[in-house]
């Protein structure tokens, strides 16, 4: 078993590396903390996750996807069904959600089951789309075929108030960022029009979750990867160009909330 894959693959994506860095600012110190993070995609971000110290647990709702954070991380990854955790009360100290909110759909009962779980004051980290109205470059997405339903998405995502109001009386948020504005998306939706023109719709494609690129696929797709470590760079280059659109809010966002005592 082998992680070098998906970490080359991870250092060569630009919104998965902004993604680690913004979970990574929102959960701090994970030593001697129980730990589990929630739709881990390829499992890269719960390979890394785990470097960081703590037990950790990984779950996720769709075969594909658990297959594949296995390959990672070997033992404590669950298969989960979007309702119920195969956890006891109170026993974890920190839960971190990625992407899987929009998956599934009693997202309210699901939050529950995270309040059931987390110790009083556990925190809860929450990754999701983030709803931008009259975005043109969502517009495009659709109509080159990344819809919602490509995707596996249940709702196009949450806004910071939507996100609150799920959470409800068992959590207060204790800090929320939006993140990954127009340049990276748009690389994103390059990316993935070519990765469709290229047969994406068979390759790695998972039921419940878009689309999961294991070792398999990069294996059996070495030359397309081996472009997109070249031209990365570029990529790079354009992704900073977010820093120009400090006063725009991002395609993703991101909340900490700590649990209630009295919840």
């Amino acid at each position: 078993m082998t992680a070098d894959w998906a970490v080359k693959l991870f250092k060569r994506s630009v919104l998965k590396q902004a993604k680690y860095r913004e979970i990574v600012r929102a959960i701090g110190d994970t030593r001697g903390r129980a730990c589990l993070d929630i739709g881990g995609d390829n499992g890269v971000i719960s390979y890394l996750l785990r470097q960081r110290g703590g037990e950790w647990a990984s779950a996720d709702l769709d075969p594909v996807t658990v297959a594949a954070i296995r390959e990672l991380v070997g033992a404590n990854v669950h298969h989960i069904d979007g309702r119920s955790l195969p956890f006891a009360d109170a026993s974890l100290d920190l839960v971190v959600i990625v992407d899987f909110l929009e998956h599934i759909e009693h997202d309210a009962a699901f939050v529950g089951e995270i309040a059931r779980v987390l110790r009083p004051g556990g925190l809860v980290v929450a990754n999701v789309p983030h709803i931008k109205r009259r975005s043109l470059l969502r517009r495009v997405r659709e109509t080159i075929g990344l819809t919602d339903e490509w995707h596996g998405h249940l709702r196009p995502g949450y806004t910071l108030e939507g996100l609150n109001a799920l959470l409800g009386s068992r959590f207060s948020i204790e800090t929320s960022r939006t993140y990954s504005g127009s340049f990276s998306m748009a690389i994103d939706t390059a990316l993935n029009a070519a990765f469709l023109k290229l047969g994406g719709h068979k390759a790695g494609r998972s039921a419940g979750k878009g689309t999961v690129i294991t070792g398999d696929v990069v294996r059996k797709n070495q030359r397309q990867f081996l472009l997109l470590s070249l031209v990365y760079p570029a990529f790079w280059a354009v992704s900073r160009l977010d820093h120009l659109l400090f006063a725009q809010q991002g395609y993703m966002l991101i909340v900490r909330a700590r649990r209630l005592a009295a919840a």
